[in-house]
């Protein structure tokens, strides 16, 4: 009689420490490529959020922080030259942020320098590429809260 292989399927604290170690990990490689182009890892994932033009209270939520952080944030880039300010056409006091040209082409190098996530990625077959990008779809949803 031959061996059958069985499967365990995991807990739900199972999946909770394999997430949030993958999750450490990443935010380690992408702190790193961010820091090499002089940018905090809160600066970078600013970029990331205002692929299209933001109100500034949005991208608190968005990065998960206070607005009063994202005055401090949206100044940097500004400095930089990588984001700016602009007035809401409906209303003058709400302020938009606007990722500049400069702005994209520092974000797509920071995420190209992501060497340990593109090496990981590349472990992975087209099928199990596909799988992840599905299930990170169908829960991000409920653990953001906007189901």
């Amino acid at each position: 009689m031959g061996a059958t292989a069985t499967t365990t399927v995991p807990t739900n604290a199972e999946l909770m420490e394999a997430l949030a170690a993958v999750g450490a990990a990443y935010f380690q490689d992408f702190a790193a490529a961010a820091a090499r182009h002089g940018l905090s890892s809160s600066q970078a994932k600013a970029l990331g959020a205002v692929q299209e033009p933001v109100p500034m209270r949005a991208l608190a939520g968005r990065l998960g922080c206070d607005a009063s952080n994202v005055t401090g944030i949206v100044d940097r880039l500004e400095a930089l030259g990588l984001a700016r300010r602009e007035a809401s056409a409906g209303d003058r006091r709400v302020k938009i942020v606007v990722i500049s040209e400069q702005g994209r082409e520092i974000l797509a190098l920071v995420r190209g320098e992501m060497s340990r996530t593109h090496q990981s990625f590349e472990t992975l077959s087209d099928e199990q590429r596909s799988a992840l990008h599905s299930i990170c779809h169908q829960v991000l949803p409920v653990l953001s809260g906007r189901q």
